[in-house]
């Protein structure tokens, strides 16, 4: 125990030890004597010797943490990706808010605008009235107006009299020195939307209270609109707010901020600069003013060109770009550690890399220089072990050597297998052909001539690929032609020939069935198809143990053969049946392995029996030669690769 904690102070160092030691003493201080002085220099010192602890650990935390490759592959590109993106994204939505909410400016002052142009028109109008129709046509228009303008008061001043609508409209008309004006002006403390207009000594004047309805609901569903003065924005009241006007009674005040539309749906608030007149003081304008609005972002129907930046606005534009540049000096720094991070990544590699170029040349006496201890140092100490055990690598390799000559020998004998030349019949010609997926096949085909009006066929696929497969296709050929040749023996050796017996294709499969169980592996079996055709009577038989059906073409009509049959070399017991059709003149059998109708494309999607047979149809008038070769280019074409997916074996027999 008393080792473990000297190696437990060693790791903290004479730093932490001293800690350690000063962190009670300052605690027994602090509830003994907390305002005297040493306790507050001993809280200074342990404030100093924290930080540099936190510093040192906080580094060695670090670097286990990016010991591991990936780890700092990871730590690389959260500096050089993670954190721009997170910081574009925060400005998109800074830049986003501070766009929605002038677009809400802009919508609830473009409304303001347009109803100030609606009181311009209704003085414009007065103004152009004769003096002696002045006051109908102001009754006139103050009715046809009272419900768009709730509160409205018209006044028209002549040299003599002073005109109202309504007559019970209270309070003085404007200053009698304002020239024509209009926007909004505050009187008594109230704020209203006004307009005025002289001609010939006549000044018309039309008022319209904005109270915190008539504001909020210039723009339907766009939210809260308020007046407030710059000095007491922060107020809890606007005066359009509070006040009543006379002769219009305002209605119970809510709030018609619209509820957000889903949970990011953030509220937003804009103001603009709106300046003020003085009803009673010509000339005087206040631009102490604000126009405050206050809604949602999905509250705004459409995004709309902004109005011209007022100087508020102007400060946001400044402030948004000092925040991008804020943002790009960050982004410039988290680049200047990523950068840092990956020539660590890439100066090891780029020593691996010169290590295996010495290798590439021969050259294993070489090292690569390894520093620090993290995975990076371990490779490099991985690689220089590496060239150390060359040595048996390449005998290895020369043993690989020896092996690929016995495979390419044996591909040699292979090749001797197969029919070293056709036979030739009158009525029928036959063709075959085998390429392999490696450098031997388990395919098999052949051809043996019983007598001479007699041919027998046969193709095979052994189950597995390479070496194995291709034993056992060499002991189904040897079995096979031993069976066809004591067949023949006997047929010799009776008075009468055969006497008009014949050779069954079921029996030479039944037989070789046993032979090949009785002397491979379990495992080891092959599909067979076993044929014997008769120049005499255009008959051919066959037993098919498990292979793909043939195909016979007769005309324009594809019939496939039956499969009487399972696999041999399997089960012992296994019986097999014999078919029988006979050729007509014309005919094309075409026998074939699973490597011509199971390879896939890159879709997945074998070459399959149909498209096999719409081939064959489309070239049926070619020889055999020209039909074999139309089959392998399209299959070759269908998998799009130089490499086969398995043996490609292909029989065709033709009745002449």
């Amino acid at each position: 125990m008393i080792s473990n904690l000297k190696s437990r102070l060693k790791q903290l160092g004479k730093v932490g030890t001293t800690f350690l030691v000063l962190l009670p003493i300052y605690l027994i201080l602090l509830s003994l004597a907390p305002s005297s002085g040493f306790t507050t220099f001993l809280q200074l010192v342990l404030a100093v010797l924290g930080a540099w602890l936190v510093i040192r650990f906080g580094r060695i935390g670090m670097r286990k943490a990016i010991w591991r490759l990936r780890n700092r592959i990871l730590v690389t590109y959260l500096f050089i990706a993670v954190v721009p993106v997170l910081l574009i994204l925060t400005l998109v939505a800074l830049g986003g808010d501070i766009l929605a909410s002038q677009i809400a400016v802009y919508i609830a002052t473009s409304e303001l605008d347009h109803n100030i142009a609606v009181l311009q028109s209704v003085t414009g109008k007065l103004a152009r009235t004769p003096p002696g129709e002045l006051r109908a046509v102001m009754g006139t228009l103050g009715d046809a107006y009272r419900e768009r303008f709730p509160g409205l008061s018209i006044f028209i001043q002549e040299p003599s009299s002073v005109g109202r609508w309504p007559e019970n409209a209270d309070g003085n008309p404007p200053d009698a020195n304002w020239p024509d004006a209009s926007g909004v002006v505050i009187r008594e403390g109230r704020h209203y939307a006004w307009s005025r207009a002289m001609r010939d000594g006549v000044a018309c004047t039309a008022a319209a209270p904005l109270t915190r309805r008539f504001l909020s609901e210039m723009a339907p569903g766009l939210g809260e609109v308020s007046l407030f003065r710059w000095s007491t924005a922060g107020g809890s009241q606007s005066a359009a707010t509070s006040q009543q006007v006379e002769g219009y009674k305002q209605p119970p005040l809510v709030n018609r901020t619209p509820p957000p539309g889903s949970w990011w749906d953030a509220d937003i608030s804009g103001i603009a600069e709106t300046p003020v007149a003085d009803w009673a003081n010509a000339g005087q304008m206040h631009k102490d003013w604000i126009l405050a609005v206050h809604t949602h972002i999905l509250a705004i129907p459409d995004i709309i060109a902004s109005r011209k930046a007022d100087e508020l606005q102007g400060v946001l534009a400044i402030f948004l770009f000092i925040l991008a540049i804020l943002f790009l000096i960050v982004e410039m720094i988290s680049l200047v550690i990523g950068i840092s991070l990956t020539r660590t990544i890439t100066g090891a590699v780029h020593s691996l890399y010169g290590g295996t170029q010495r290798v590439m040349e021969g050259d294993f006496s070489g090292r690569i220089q390894v520093r620090g201890s993290d995975q990076l140092a371990e490779l490099g100490r991985s690689f220089n072990s590496m060239t150390e055990n060359l040595e048996r690598l390449l005998a290895v390799a020369k043993e690989k050597e020896r092996l690929q000559a016995e495979i390419e020998i044996a591909q040699q004998v292979q090749e001797q297998l197969y029919p070293k030349k056709t036979p030739v019949l009158k009525t029928l010609r036959v063709m075959g052909l085998c390429q392999p997926a490696r450098m031997v096949s388990g395919d098999y085909y052949d051809f043996q001539r019983l007598q001479d009006d007699r041919l027998a066929i046969a193709i095979g696929d052994v189950a597995g690929k390479g070496i194995s497969a291709a034993l056992l296709m060499a002991s189904i050929q040897s079995a096979l032609r031993m069976e066809l040749r004591n067949s023949l023996e006997l047929a010799a050796a009776a008075p009468h020939g055969m006497n008009g017996s014949r050779l069954s294709t079921a029996r030479a499969v039944f037989d070789l069935n046993q032979q090949l169980f009785a002397t491979t592996s379990p495992e080891k079996y092959a599909t067979f198809y076993f044929a014997i055709y008769d120049e005499q009577t255009g008959a051919l038989r066959y037993t098919n143990a498990g292979h793909l059906p043939p195909i016979l073409f007769r005309g324009s009509a594809a019939t496939r053969l039956d499969v009487n049959g399972t696999v041999v070399g399997a089960f012992p017991s296994s019986r097999y049946e014999e078919s029988c059709i006979h050729l007509e003149k014309g005919d094309l059998l075409v026998c074939y392995t699973d490597g011509i109708t199971e390879p896939e494309n890159e879709y997945g999607e074998m070459f399959g029996e149909e498209r096999l047979i719409e081939l064959v149809s489309k070239n049926i008038d070619l020889d055999e030669d020209a039909i074999t070769k139309s089959i392998i280019d399209a299959v070759r074409q269908w998998t799009g690769s130089p490499e086969l997916q398995d043996d490609m074996t292909l029989l065709l027999a033709r009745k002449l």
